[in-house]
């Protein structure tokens, strides 16, 4: 397995546990108002993510120092490519959604936590299509 398949992993695991998390953050804010929370609850979930990925990253890279600083190859760099094009779709249906819920309900708290939902959704795809196109040997 590669240093970037590993590195796909790993930060598929952070950013659905974060993901997890901020949606916890999300409906205990919630029940707690009675309505969409303000957008300060993010804050928290930023700071897991960047804790959470540096401690993550460090520990694949030790184990592999050569591969953690090697220029992406070319066959890395389609994968890569093509995953984020991808996630682009994921994300571009995700915002459209959103929009259209704000259209409806007004609400834009609800339509900022829509948006940072949709960003997770789409970054975790964007990992999971590495993955998936890694193993396929593209």
């Amino acid at each position: 397995m590669s240093f970037r398949e590993k590195s796909a992993w790993v930060m598929t695991i952070v950013m659905t546990l974060a993901g997890v998390y901020y949606l916890h953050l999300f409906t205990k804010a919630s029940a707690a108002l009675g309505a969409s929370p303000p957008p300060a609850i993010v804050i928290p979930y930023i700071i897991l993510i960047i804790i959470a990925s540096i401690i993550a990253q460090s520990t694949i890279a030790v184990s592999s120092p050569t591969e953690a600083n090697a220029p992406a190859d070319e066959r890395e760099r389609t994968v890569q490519h093509r995953a984020g094009n991808w996630s682009g779709m994921v994300l571009s249906v995700c915002i459209v959604t959103a929009a259209g819920h704000f259209l409806v309900y007004a609400d834009g708290n609800m339509l900022f936590h829509l948006i940072m939902g949709a960003m997770m959704v789409a970054q975790i795809a964007e990992y999971i299509f590495q993955i998936a196109l890694f193993r396929s040997r593209v």
